[in-house]
């Protein structure tokens, strides 16, 4: 953790997905202050039709991004962490970002498990930009 769930009403090409998870990366390491090779980021593109928001009417075309985080960040934190993403996903994923929706699932650090970094995670305790 944390992970990064990208789901997109569009088809994208490998450099488009690796370009998505490379500025998602950097926008979570630097909002969140952790370092990169701890996030990982997945791009379910599900093409036209794949993601709805319901609505009293007819469904719109949305699109959902998961945030499975470490606890202990400000409600502030998160917000800037949700709008940072949500440009990223209009600017390089193309998607309208009024039709981005944005959850947080937050974990302690034991919930995740890092085998290129020892084992278990450890809880989030502040400024995790150095190594």
């Amino acid at each position: 953790m944390p992970s990064l769930q990208l789901d997109a009403p569009r088809r994208y090409d490998v450099a488009t997905k690796q370009l998505l998870a490379q500025c998602m990366g950097q926008v979570y390491a630097r909002i969140m202050q952790v370092q990169p090779h701890i996030i990982t980021v997945a791009i379910h593109d599900l093409g036209e039709g794949g993601v709805w928001r319901c609505t009293g009417d007819q469904p719109q075309e949305a699109a959902l991004l998961m945030c499975d985080v470490r606890a202990g960040r400000s409600s502030e934190t998160r917000a800037e962490l949700a709008e940072a993403l949500i440009a990223v996903c209009g600017d390089v994923g193309g998607l309208d970002q009024d039709s981005v929706k944005v959850e947080f699932t937050q974990h302690p650090g034991e919930d995740m498990y890092h085998r290129h970094l020892g084992g278990f995670n450890r809880d989030w305790t502040g400024d995790e930009t150095t190594p």
